[in-house]
């Protein structure tokens, strides 16, 4: 079967990327697998070849635009799912070392076998909630960029990302379009976890009018050792927004 790399071939070039025929094999590789595991469980609920380019590819690949990934080394994927954004971002980036972290173990397999048939190197799935993997010393702070599409809101998903990012890296996450009231109701909780909101940036897909936006925040000291607490807490308690983190 022939695909047409159109869409993601000219959404990759808006954020500065060549992709060579390898690089596209392996995303079509990447989709073949995609749906035919999905047939057996939930991975996603886009399918269509063309909506896969946009939504998940190019949506992934957006934070090219936004930093310069050729001087990042290590990445993590927090809450990685389906692997998106670190699968597409590995096999644009070669160079990166990259985690893909998520807790539920039929989810890694799949990734495993998509790490398998694209032949990617430097990329590991680890089987850990967010909260446990924070507090690993293998994990804690030893990450250039910490990236996220995980839908949780910005306090929640600070305290799950923040504390793999060392200081001086990044960690950036995938919004929607509406996303100004979670990011000013997250920033007590980031700058708590080490972090300062350094900008938001608004886009659209390209040749759509479908609204994204990339928080990215520096991490300029260490997370407190106190976080993050116990799996489901940041999830019941979002830091900074109630009870007494909110002093």
């Amino acid at each position: 079967m022939s695909y047409d790399m159109t869409i993601l071939r000219e959404g990759a070039a808006r954020y500065g990327i060549t992709l060579t025929e390898k690089q596209e094999e392996q995303f079509i590789r990447y989709y073949e697998l995609l749906i035919q595991w999905n047939k057996v469980m939930n991975l996603t609920g886009i399918t269509e070849f063309d909506q896969v380019l946009l939504k998940h590819f190019t949506d992934s690949l957006s934070v090219a635009g936004s930093i310069d990934l050729t001087g990042v080394r290590t990445c993590v994927d927090v809450g990685t799912g389906a692997g998106f954004p670190g699968i597409p971002l590995k096999i644009a980036f070669p160079h990166l070392k990259v985690t893909l972290l998520d807790s539920l173990n039929k989810r890694l397999n799949f990734l495993n076998e998509v790490i398998l048939q694209l032949g990617l190197r430097d990329i590991e799935t680890v089987h850990l909630r967010a909260e446990e993997g924070g507090r690993k010393p293998q994990l804690r702070e030893k990450y250039d960029l910490s990236v996220s599409r995980a839908v949780s809101r910005m306090a929640v998903l600070s305290e799950y990302c923040m504390p793999y990012v060392k200081k001086g890296g990044y960690f950036i996450s995938y919004k929607g379009g509406q996303a100004e009231e979670e990011i000013e109701e997250g920033k007590k909780a980031i700058s708590i976890l080490g972090g300062k909101l350094e900008r938001t940036e608004k886009f659209c897909l390209p040749d759509t009018d479908m609204e994204r936006t990339l928080v990215i925040i520096k991490k300029v000291k260490e997370t407190p050792k106190k976080y993050p607490r116990k799996p489901g807490t940041p999830a019941k308690e979002p830091l900074g927004v109630t009870g007494e983190n909110k002093k």
